[in-house]
């Protein structure tokens, strides 16, 4: 299993979902869901699963539930 860390700043609340790639492992990305109950960390988990074209499930939220500034890990099986 190989893994990828990326640290992600989010912005919760907004008026669209966006994702703005600053490096290949820095991400901005824009979600409409509050910061609310883990609303907003699902959504961000989701939308860069999407982004990155691989499962919610391999992807983990590291550190940054309660912030902004957040460290995910890529989980990914090597073929």
């Amino acid at each position: 299993m190989d893994k990828k860390i990326i640290f992600v700043r989010a912005k919760p609340k907004a008026r669209k979902n966006e994702i703005i790639k600053l490096d290949e492992t820095h991400f901005e990305i824009s979600v409409t869901e509050p910061a609310q109950q883990d609303r907003a960390n699902i959504a961000v988990l989701e939308a860069l699963g999407k982004y990155l074209g691989i499962s919610f499930y391999n992807l983990r939220l590291i550190s940054g539930r309660t912030a902004r500034n957040k460290i995910v890990e890529i989980r990914t099986v090597d073929k």
